[in-house]
């Protein structure tokens, strides 16, 4: 990983050409949090939120965000996912939400930008229907956990 790949060398920005590789099982985790008022968190557990389920609606984000996320990232190349979880753990200790993906394909580029697109999306849903409450709320520590697949093989966080 000495260089970007995403730059010829005139500099200038490509998609990288991914025609030669080999086609692996492909599989990224990411994970992250929203901080919020306590209250906040009491009615996204309770459900008693007028707008509905909070985790539910914001799960299926996650999981259309990763499909859609070469249409959001102009160099990512567009990939035929074969499984998409978007996994929630309300945290009343912390007054939080973690958010945790794991994204997977066959094919000859990885799925990290996927995973960490439907975190992101995921956590803004949670935001974006519970900002009439608390405005205040945080998203922290978005992140990649974990890869597996392809020549440069596992990544893990350490």
């Amino acid at each position: 990983m000495s260089e970007l790949t995403h730059f010829n060398q005139a500099g200038e920005a490509h998609i990288v050409d991914v025609g030669d590789k080999a086609e692996t099982h492909r599989i990224a985790i990411a994970e992250g949090w929203i901080y919020m008022q306590a209250d906040t968190l009491a009615r996204i557990q309770t459900g008693n939120h007028k707008k509905g389920d909070v985790l539910g609606i914001a799960r299926i984000a996650g999981i259309m965000a990763s499909k859609k996320t070469s249409d959001l990232v102009p160099l990512c190349h567009p990939l035929a996912l074969t499984h998409v979880s978007v996994d929630f753990t309300t945290l009343p200790d912390e007054d939080a939400v973690y958010c945790q993906t794991k994204v997977e394909t066959r094919g000859q580029t990885g799925v990290e930008m996927e995973a960490l697109n439907a975190v992101q999306v995921a956590l803004l849903t949670i935001y974006d229907m519970c900002k009439a409450v608390d405005r205040g709320m945080t998203i922290d520590k978005v992140r990649l956990v974990k890869k597996e697949g392809g020549k440069s093989g596992v990544w893990e966080r350490s």
